[in-house]
């Protein structure tokens, strides 16, 4: 399975954005099932709402939940990447928390922002972004 990160699904929907449809390309390549998370799902809307773009092809896609066993993981990760000397974005964690608990792979373009995550199990879907 492949989560797909907020700014991955903003490229996907931008019908213009020749990233979005490389992405969409690959992931149907890869053969995997596809999802987001209730978190990124928060994030789109409330984007798509903002700025007005009513994109509800969104709402088809599966978004996984975020649940007890994923808040223990995501407290973990925020702790440690503290521990570490690097901040981490309290969704990021929260996001990668439910990827590592469901063995999914995680597609972003903002890479940065799970810097380090590997080393807790956090598995990301190949790209050749930031």
């Amino acid at each position: 399975m492949i989560i797909l990160d907020t700014d991955v699904l903003i490229e996907i929907f931008d019908r213009d954005s020749e990233r979005g449809e490389a992405s969409l390309e690959a992931i149907i390549g890869s053969g995997e099932d596809i999802a987001t998370t209730s978190i990124n799902l928060h994030e789109i809307l409330y984007g798509l709402e903002k700025y007005a773009k009513p994109v509800k092809d969104v709402l088809l896609l599966p978004a996984l939940p975020y649940d007890k066993r994923d808040a223990q993981t995501s407290a973990m990760i925020e702790l440690r990447s503290e521990a570490d000397g690097r901040a981490a974005r309290r969704t990021d964690a929260m996001i990668a928390a439910i990827a590592i608990n469901r063995g999914a792979l995680l597609f972003t373009f903002s890479v940065r922002h799970f810097k380090g995550l590997e080393e807790v199990g956090l598995k990301m879907f190949p790209t050749t972004e930031r």
